[in-house]
């Protein structure tokens, strides 16, 4: 497959290529700096390849949940991008980028992730190693508060890995649930090269019908409204 991967749903805005067996990556941490780098990293990779927009079989996109400024910014661009070069999109998650990118360079079964959501929450995602070393979800990805994870609870696992900003940025989720947790991993971060093992063609959409995951649907909501 050819495909083009884009995520800007946290501090990170990272872009990947794969063509068959060749992968061409660029990421980037740079807080606000989306607008500024991502089309410049597009144009790198496929500049790199030889390839144009119209060779792919698909664009991939991070869709959350996360930043909600910057999921608008990697939405409207696959959308824009798809609907010059008569591409379809391919949504995946963010948070199981992140677990993608765990179970990769570990023995986790389990990977907890949890990214900020601001307002005393996070987004969080758990997930386990499926038959082919990829994650799968185990509920819902949801927003939770600084309270106890009851999957986790119920799990008999000593492989649980902690991965995500969320769990840095709120250390009373961290201890709450560190008894259940084997381990903390470095990946704070969605990884473009993580979304294309994800990606699934059939559950492609037209451009138009892209619908990030907010999760939260009102930025001034209030937790448990």
């Amino acid at each position: 497959m050819k495909l083009l991967a884009i995520d800007t749903s946290s501090v990170a805005c990272t872009v990947a290529l794969g063509i068959g067996d060749e992968l061409i990556e660029r990421h980037e941490e740079q807080e606000r700096e989306h607008t500024r780098l991502l089309m410049p990293m597009i144009r790198e990779v496929l500049d790199v390849a030889g390839a144009a927009l119209e060779d792919l079989d698909a664009i991939v996109l991070g869709n959350g949940p996360g930043s909600f400024i910057g999921m608008r910014i990697a939405a409207s661009v696959s959308q824009g991008l798809a609907h010059g070069a008569g591409l379809k999109i391919v949504p995946v998650s963010s948070l199981a980028a992140v677990a993608a990118e765990v179970m990769h360079e570990s023995d986790a079964d389990v990977v907890a992730v949890s990214q900020n959501a601001h307002m005393q929450e996070v987004y969080l995602g758990l997930f386990k190693r499926n038959a082919n070393n990829l994650p799968e979800p185990i509920c819902a990805e949801r927003l939770q508060g600084q309270q106890l994870i009851e999957e986790l609870q119920q799990m008999e696992c000593d492989t649980t890995v902690a991965a995500g900003q969320g769990w840095q940025h709120y250390p009373q989720l961290l201890a709450i649930n560190e008894s259940m947790l084997g381990a903390q991993s470095e990946v704070l971060y969605p990884r473009a090269t993580f979304l294309l093992p994800l990606v699934d063609l059939a559950e492609a959409v037209n451009p138009e019908d892209v619908q990030p995951a907010y999760l939260r649907q009102k930025v001034a909501e209030k937790p448990g409204d």
